[in-house]
């Protein structure tokens, strides 16, 4: 069974920084895209960040991260990360990692559709 574990969430004043683990345990995310999407209490689930590990130059970010998060890969760990810096009360949330053969990774976060295998999810809150 794939399996995708995600860590490194908590609790951060405002202009902190946390980076977020999305590691696979059973099969190897080359190949795969992979993004990062959050949902918030009482919102809908929105896309962050997508790496396409196919075409290493296609990294998309939406509006309300770019500029603060950073997405990366490490081939070697089987890791995707999500760097999150100048941490706004906004980004709290629930942040997942998924993944999927027929995942579409594009400039469009609306369009980040595909991604069949999930993590279980990592709580972020900012407050202080």
């Amino acid at each position: 069974q794939v399996q995708l574990v995600e860590s490194g969430g908590g609790l951060v004043q405002p202009g902190g920084s946390l980076r977020l683990s999305c590691t696979a345990t059973t099969f190897s995310m080359t190949g795969n895209h992979v993004a990062w999407f959050r949902q918030a209490p009482e919102r809908e689930r929105e896309g962050v960040s997508c790496i396409d590990l196919i075409i290493r130059s296609n990294i998309f970010y939406s509006d309300s991260v770019k500029g603060r998060f950073t997405i990366s890969r490490d081939n070697t760990n089987n890791t995707v990360y999500l760097q999150m810096n100048n941490l706004k009360p906004e980004d709290t949330a629930v942040y997942y990692c998924a993944t999927g053969r027929r995942a579409i990774c594009i400039r469009n976060a609306a369009y980040w559709r595909g991604y069949d295998t999930w993590g279980q999810g990592t709580q972020v809150t900012v407050s202080s």
